[in-house]
């Protein structure tokens, strides 16, 4: 086996690991803010609410709901990688895997810290999956989708869907407080920092990588 290769299949090995920890980590960190019950990121909001009115687990909900989106990439003409399709059901499957294992908060003195934790877990998660490149989460491929076909600003289409969804998941019942202004406020500075600690070197003219499936890194944190 060539040098070339040998680094071609490290590097490969190494964005799939950064993608399947990234993906698990995030279902765990989005289970943290659940449980602080201080407020949940925008899309978490709406599959709580939903999970309420329904009586299906909030893990189950964020699989529909990306498989949902994910129906919506085919009149966008989007391209799903990897990632993308990977996303639709790790994240939920590590969503209800942490929530049975982590006990409910009670008290500010515990729910902070574990609020805390789960933002900073979500920064940590968003890095990993990025970093990797196999393609954006269904959410952000519906962003990036109507931006292109409307010719609306990537800021503008972002902000009236994740209006949209909280408004939505916060009808239904879902929970929304300090946690989500704090999220909306941190993820960016905490994805860019993990982003930087986690980037994996582009292959250069010498190896065979070849094109990352799904396209490049998505606009947004948001599996």
């Amino acid at each position: 086996m060539s040098d070339t290769t040998a680094r071609s299949g490290t590097r490969l090995t190494r964005r799939l690991t950064f993608l399947y920890a990234g993906l698990a980590l995030y279902g765990a960190s989005s289970a943290l803010l659940v449980r602080a019950g201080l407020g949940l990121e925008p899309w978490g909001v709406l599959h709580q609410g939903l999970a309420l009115r329904t009586g299906v687990s909030i893990g189950v909900v964020s699989i529909a709901v990306g498989a949902v989106v994910l129906l919506l990439w085919i009149p966008l003409r989007q391209r799903p990688g990897l990632g993308t399709v990977s996303n639709v059901f790790a994240v939920g499957i590590s969503m209800d895997g942490t929530l049975a294992v982590v006990p409910e908060v009670q008290g500010l003195w515990a729910q902070i810290p574990v609020m805390a934790a789960g933002i900073v877990l979500n920064g940590v998660a968003t890095g990993l999956y990025i970093s990797a490149r196999f393609g954006p989460g269904p959410r952000d491929g519906l962003m990036t989708g109507l931006h292109r076909v409307t010719g609306r600003s990537i800021r503008l289409v972002r902000t009236a869907i994740e209006v949209a969804v909280v408004v939505t998941g916060f009808a239904l019942g879902g929970s929304l407080g300090a946690g989500t202004v704090l999220y909306a406020l941190a993820i960016g500075p905490l994805a860019q920092f993990f982003l930087r600690v986690f980037a994996v070197p582009a292959p250069d003219d010498r190896t065979p990588d070849g094109p990352v499936p799904g396209g490049s890194a998505p606009e947004h944190v948001t599996p």
